[in-house]
C-alpha cells in the first residue's frame, strides 16, 4: 500500500467539520463567559437577602456621616441582613439614603433588608433617653433632674471637671451655663458628654443673640449679662415682663440702690418659696442683695434665651420696684413709687396669707 496526499475533494469534505467544531467552541466560550459574568454580577443584581422580620435582638450604632454602604456593611457584619448590597439596593430603590440618622438602634438578626430599613427609619427603634431641663433651675437641681432622666450617676455629674465641658472663657462654673432645653442621651454617653452638650447649647444661643458684643451696650461684661438674665429668669412672671424686670435691675444699679431681690436671698439659702421673712433678708451671704449693693457674685439660675435677650434689651421705663402680686396667674406690677410698692407687697402678702 502506498501513501498519498488527500485529494482536493477530501479536503473540501473535511472543512465543514472543522467549522462546526469552531462554532461549537465559540458557543461554549460565550456560555462560559456568561456564567462567569453572572457569577460576578449576581451579588449586585440579585444579592443575598433574608426573608421576614428576623429574630432576637441586636444593637447597632450608626456613626455620624456613615453612608448607606457603611451601614449595610455593618448590618451584614452583625448578621442583621444577609448582604450589604441587599440593604444598599433597598435604600436606593426607596431613595431614602439621606434619611439614615446617626445613633443606636434596636434591630434583629436575620432580617430582610427592607424590614431592617423600616426599623432604621422608625423613630421608636432608636435607643435614646431624652432629658428635659426647664428654664430657671439651679445647677444642683439641674444635675439631679439630669441624673433621674438620663440614668447617669448623680455623683459622676457632680464630680465632672468643668474644664472639660467647654464653658465660655468668661464663665467661672456651671451655674447659669447649663442651657435649658431638651437633650438626647445615647447609650455610652458620659456625664462630661451631656454637660458639654448643654454648655455647647448655651454657646449657640449666646452666639445667636450676639451676647458678647451686645454686653458692652448695657455696660456689662458677658458674665454679668448672664447674672442679670439669671435673676430675670428666677423672678419669673410672663415673658413680656422679662425686659421690665431687667430695666428695674439696671435702674437700681444706676441709682446705686441695693437690688433687694428675694430670689438672690433664696438662692443663698438653697430654698424655693414665695414667703421671705425679714430675718431672711439679713442672712450673711454675698448673694444677699438686701445687704450688698450691685449684682450678686454669680448667676442664680439657668436663663433661657428670652431672659438673656431681656438682659441685653431691657424695656424703657423708670421703675424701681416690681412685685408679682398673683403668682398663680403670673401677674407682676411695676412702679417708680415706693408707696405703690408697699401696697403691692401687701397685696402679695394677702395672696400668701401672711398679712
Amino acid at each position: 500500500m502506498t501513501a498519498h496526499s488527500p485529494s482536493r475533494g477530501d479536503r473540501r469534505r473535511k472543512a465543514p467539520r472543522r467549522a462546526g467544531m469552531l462554532v461549537s467552541g465559540v458557543v461554549v466560550s460565550v456560555v462560559a463567559l456568561g456564567v462567569a459574568a453572572y457569577a460576578v454580577l449576581q451579588p449586585y443584581v440579585v444579592p443575598d437577602d433574608f426573608d421576614g422580620r428576623g429574630r432576637g435582638k441586636v444593637t447597632v450604632r450608626i456613626a455620624p456621616g456613615a453612608s448607606a454602604s457603611d451601614v449595610g456593611a455593618q448590618l451584614a457584619e452583625t448578621g442583621v441582613v444577609a448582604s450589604a448590597r441587599s440593604f444598599v439596593n433597598e435604600t436606593v430603590a426607596r431613595a431614602v439614603a439621606d434619611r439614615l440618622k446617626p445613633g443606636h438602634y434596636r434591630l434583629r438578626r436575620g432580617m430582610a433588608a427592607g424590614a431592617a430599613l423600616d426599623l432604621l427609619l422608625a423613630p421608636g427603634s432608636r435607643i435614646v433617653r431624652r432629658v428635659m431641663v426647664p428654664e430657671g433651675m439651679r445647677v444642683d437641681e439641674t444635675l439631679e433632674r439630669v441624673a433621674a432622666q438620663s440614668g447617669l450617676p448623680l455623683k459622676e455629674l457632680r464630680s465632672a471637671d468643668p474644664a472639660l465641658v467647654g464653658l465660655p472663657a468668661y464663665a467661672r462654673g456651671l451655674e447659669g451655663f447649663l442651657f435649658p432645653a431638651t437633650y438626647e442621651v445615647e447609650p455610652g454617653a458620659s456625664a462630661v458628654d451631656l454637660l458639654a452638650a448643654m454648655t455647647e447649647r448655651f454657646g449657640a444661643a449666646a452666639a445667636e443673640i450676639d451676647l458678647e458684643a451686645r454686653a458692652a451696650r448695657v455696660h456689662l461684661t458677658p458674665r454679668e449679662v448672664v447674672i442679670v438674665a439669671s435673676i430675670v429668669q428666677a423672678e419669673g412672671g410672663r415673658d413680656a415682663d422679662y425686659p421690665k424686670i431687667a430695666r428695674v435691675i439696671y435702674n437700681r444699679l444706676g441709682a446705686n440702690m441695693p437690688l433687694q431681690l428675694d430670689t438672690t436671698v433664696l438662692y443663698a439659702q438653697g430654698r424655693r418659696t414665695l414667703k421671705v421673712s425679714e430675718s431672711d433678708t439679713k442672712i450673711d451671704s454675698p448673694y444677699n442683695t438686701y445687704l450688698h449693693k450691685g449684682l450678686p457674685p454669680g448667676p442664680v439660675s439657668s436663663p433661657g434665651e428670652k431672659a438673656l435677650m431681656a438682659a441685653l434689651r431691657p424695656a424703657k421705663g423708670n421703675w424701681y420696684w416690681f412685685v408679682t402680686t398673683d403668682p398663680a396667674h403670673r401677674i407682676t406690677k411695676f412702679t417708680d413709687k415706693e408707696s405703690e410698692f408697699v401696697r403691692y407687697r401687701e397685696e402679695l402678702n394677702r395672696y400668701l396669707g401672711t398679712d
